[in-house]
């Protein structure tokens, strides 16, 4: 992959890392219940579906799942689903009383079930897979090594895509954390984050 091409694909992965979607959705409520630091846990498991989804255009299973209007259906609504359930989940979610009937922030989550829900959030996006196949050919030449070029244009997506989600989206959102100490906050943002996952859970099932 040649420098100017490179710049290409670093100006391209930025550009698409900083629109909203269910990633930016996850990291922001991540470091809102979390912290700063422990959403990266979340960050991270976003980052084993993108590279399962460049494994997936790289093996040519991508064509067939963009080829098949069946299958990318099935993966949409399931991807649909799992992100209006959690967006149900924290909407519902009561406040976090102490012993002494004093609000207290929730405590911070661990690592796994937020590196699972990171996975499942960017795995069960079917438009994630059809844009990779999109995107993908147009930073790969066929008559040079074909895994060096993926190796690069992997780590080059995986880095963009934690440094914006990081130092961006959980960023933005720490300035929201002082909430989560009344009953009243916490209510408000699990509303409001409950809304925001039921809102990308639609919009992925309806738009075609």
């Amino acid at each position: 992959m040649s420098f100017s091409l490179w710049l290409t694909l670093v100006g391209a992965g930025i550009v698409i890392s900083l629109t909203p979607g269910a990633g930016a959705v996850n990291t922001m409520a991540n470091s809102i219940a979390s912290g700063w630091r422990r959403s990266l846990w979340g960050i991270l498991g976003q980052q084993l579906a993108l590279l399962v989804h460049i494994v997936i255009v790289a093996a040519g299973v991508g064509v067939l799942v963009a080829s098949s209007p069946l299958l990318f259906d099935v993966i949409r609504y399931l991807g649909a689903a799992y992100l209006i359930f959690l967006g149900v989940r924290q909407f519902l979610a009561r406040p976090v009383v102490g012993a002494d009937g004093v609000t207290v922030p929730p405590r911070p989550e661990r690592a796994l079930p937020m590196l699972r829900r990171g996975l499942l959030v960017n795995l069960t996006n079917p438009k994630a897979i059809v844009f990779f196949v999109a995107f993908v050919p147009q930073f790969v030449r066929p008559d040079q090594p074909l895994l060096t070029q993926y190796a690069v244009l992997a780590a080059t997506v995986v880095v963009i895509d934690v440094t914006v989600m990081w130092f961006f989206f959980a960023t933005a959102a720490r300035g929201l954390a002082r909430l989560t100490t009344s009953a009243s906050g916490q209510k408000f943002l699990g509303r409001l984050f409950g809304s925001l996952f039921v809102g990308v859970g639609v919009l992925l099932a309806a738009v075609h």
